[in-house]
């Protein structure tokens, strides 16, 4: 038994915050933040909207395109590194607000990489045969967690949802995924606060080393990528899409150069969504898929890289 994609669904929120629109609340300008990372614009989650609300639309989205009901579904995971809460898990609530009854449903925090990292959990479940369809989500709302008066970030994320149905098959969908983490890394890019006594100790926004994250992430993306390639004797030319994180266009470029895989075949939506995180990758995926970039039967690499450091890919046939 294997498992295989077999539908995807995206949902960004209605707000669209430009780079005009952050000069007028810190020192910034459209042409630094474009030349930097690439980014134009990203979307930005209303007050009541929580990550949950985000994954219900691209749930929906992506069940509707797999064919699938709400009986269908047997296992939920859902990555985010802005929940809705501290508990319970933004998965079980979206269970209850999908309708789902009596399956599994937990939570992956890896952050940028965590779609990754619940993609590749859920094909351990569906492979196994313990489970026939799985939803798996990557949902932030990174806005909640932006120091706005800080340029050096708040001008790098956007909120938004992605959603892929992960299926048994008989044929190969998922080749292999390949996880990896340091947590000897981990002040390099986090959020340190918490809370404790019903008041938040320490500080609650995004602290990034970015020239740090630079190097580390495209290291790694190229030595995950040749990971996974050489686990299923392929070579990088054999790659029909990359699909990356999406963190700023300068990782991407560095990267797919790296690997010789030219960018025409690199899916890159950080000009329109700025880094979602956890959502990333299958907010690309889905758009790449509706657009009908991806064919059936082509080779696609997923891979990201998140605070942590995490990282990981997922070869696919789709």
């Amino acid at each position: 038994m294997f498992s295989r994609i077999t539908g995807t669904g995206s949902y960004l929120p209605e707000k669209i915050l430009t780079n005009q629109d952050l000069e007028k609340l810190v020192e910034t300008s459209d042409e630094w933040i474009r030349s930097r990372t690439g980014i134009t614009q990203r979307h930005i989650a209303s007050e009541n909207q929580s990550a949950s609300d985000l994954a219900l639309n691209a749930s929906q989205k992506a069940m509707e395109a797999a064919g699938v009901t709400s009986k269908d579904i047997d296992l939920i995971i859902v990555a985010t590194t802005t929940p809705d809460m501290v508990f319970p898990s933004t998965a079980c609530i979206l269970q209850d607000k999908l309708g789902v009854e009596n399956c599994p449903a937990f939570d992956v925090q890896a952050v940028c990489s965590g779609f990754v990292y619940a993609l590749a959990t859920a094909d351990m479940f569906v492979s196994s045969g313990k489970c026939r369809n799985a939803l798996v989500v990557g949902s932030e709302i990174y806005s909640k967690i932006l120091d706005w008066n800080d340029r050096t970030t708040c001008v790098l994320f956007g909120d938004g949802a992605g959603a892929v149905v992960l299926s048994q098959s008989e044929e190969p969908g998922i080749l292999s995924s390949h996880l990896h983490a340091s947590g000897s890394y981990r002040d390099v890019l986090s959020v340190p606060g918490n809370i404790s006594g019903g008041a938040i100790q320490g500080n609650p926004y995004i602290n990034m080393d970015g020239g740090t994250v630079f190097k580390f992430a495209v290291k790694v993306l190229e030595d995950v990528v040749h990971e996974a390639v050489e686990k299923n004797n392929m070579q990088t030319s054999d790659i029909d899409w990359l699909i990356p994180h999406q963190a700023n266009i300068r990782i991407i470029r560095s990267t797919a150069q790296k690997l010789g895989i030219p960018l025409d075949k690199v899916v890159v939506t950080v000009d329109k969504h700025g880094n979602t995180s956890a959502a990333s990758i299958p907010l690309a995926l889905d758009l790449a898929v509706r657009d009908r970039r991806i064919h059936k039967d082509q080779l696609v690499m997923l891979e990201g890289v998140g605070g942590g450091f995490t990282w990981g890919a997922v070869l696919l046939r789709w």
